[in-house]
């Protein structure tokens, strides 16, 4: 263990548990001037001092002497969801991309992942760009059958947002050369595709070619995101033409959407008149499809943790030593990686009654 203690993790963790520097003063009953002098690298707590302050913030003590971690750059990443966010809220998410990153790192160290490779169209329309990369990606306009298997398949690190709030949609962010998509997994499984299909549209829109947290950025994202998941000609073939809800909550199935989205998708391509879309979302808003989707389809999970956990686990090394590599508890990494830390955690437990 680093024998300096680092103020920059007692600061993450704060934020993680999203508490003010009063409140964690007051709750682990020291002053405020003594948690600033900790902060500004003045003093190191005691230990007595320092265990109080990880029982309140739910850390192992060694969490608080490890290196610095990096955190989901600000600036030159897509924070739609962020800006609506309260400040509190916003500090908590960023807080969890770092554990997810220092994860992502750990297992970056120990096993050999795809090479990212995620194609660049800056200042391109954003439907000629989805296009683009669904042909470099041998989809032509065939549905993605599972967004997150693509995404890792091309290198992208995805990981959960397991926040018990449906405000926040996703995010991405590049570390070095390295592309992140946070989903919340709170959310539907087809509002989840979309998120990340959006978020996909930021890596290749926006990288390099301005700050993606705009209205214009968001619009372009949201127009990539649906024309990547539902073509414009695989819609125009297959979307039913009366324009009637029912059909339309069946014909979502194909593509694994939101009857939300494809609504929107069927006006866009010019299948809806406005009288017909403004007719159907009254439909959608008065049925309560907008919170709970109709004929929901079934979850997707992390294909490349599912392999790496398996490993792991093959080689007697379960998700606690995991979480103790990382310096933190078992249920914090499992907020991670879309409950695959929970299942297997479950396994170990069978495992060890049976030996």
């Amino acid at each position: 263990m680093t024998t300096a203690f680092n103020p920059t993790r007692l600061d993450l963790a704060r934020r993680r548990r999203g508490l003010t520097k009063i409140a964690l003063a007051e709750a682990a009953g020291i002053s405020q001037v003594s948690l600033f002098t900790y902060s500004a690298r003045t003093r190191a707590p005691e230990p007595e001092t320092l265990n109080r302050l990880a029982d309140v913030l739910h850390f192992p003590p060694e969490f608080f002497f490890g290196p610095t971690l990096e955190e989901p750059p600000v600036s030159g990443a897509s924070f739609r969801a962020l800006s609506r966010l309260t400040a509190r809220l916003r500090e908590q998410t960023l807080a969890a991309g770092a554990l997810a990153i220092a994860l992502a790192q750990w297992i970056d160290e120990r096993f050999t992942l795809q090479e990212p490779s995620i194609p660049e169209y800056p200042g391109v329309d954003p439907e000629e760009a989805a296009m683009a990369v669904r042909t470099e990606w041998g989809l032509g306009e065939r549905p993605v059958k599972n967004m997150i298997h693509r995404l890792e398949s091309y290198g992208v690190r995805v990981f959960s947002l397991a926040e018990d709030t449906v405000a926040m949609d996703a995010f991405s962010c590049w570390i070095e050369d390295t592309p992140f998509i946070f989903l919340n997994t709170m959310k539907s499984v087809e509002r989840s595709r979309m998120d990340a299909a959006h978020e996909l549209g930021h890596l290749v829109l926006h990288r390099h070619h301005h700050s993606a947290s705009g209205r214009e950025a968001e619009r372009e994202a949201d127009q990539f995101g649906a024309s990547f998941l539902m073509p414009r000609g695989s819609v125009l073939a297959n979307a039913p033409r009366h324009g009637r809800l029912q059909d339309i909550v069946k014909a979502k199935q194909y593509w694994a959407v939101s009857v939300a989205n494809l609504t929107y998708r069927m006006h866009k391509v010019g299948m809806l008149t406005d009288w017909q879309y403004r007719t159907l979302f009254g439909e959608i808003s008065r049925h309560g499809y907008r919170s709970r989707e109709p004929e929901a389809i079934r979850g997707e999970t992390s294909q490349v943790l599912a392999k790496v956990f398996a490993s792991l686990r093959d080689d007697g090394i379960t998700m606690s030593h995991v979480a103790k590599n990382l310096r933190i508890y078992p249920d914090e990494l499992n907020r991670s990686v879309f409950g695959l830390v929970l299942t297997l955690m479950v396994e170990e437990r069978r495992l060890d009654s049976d030996l």
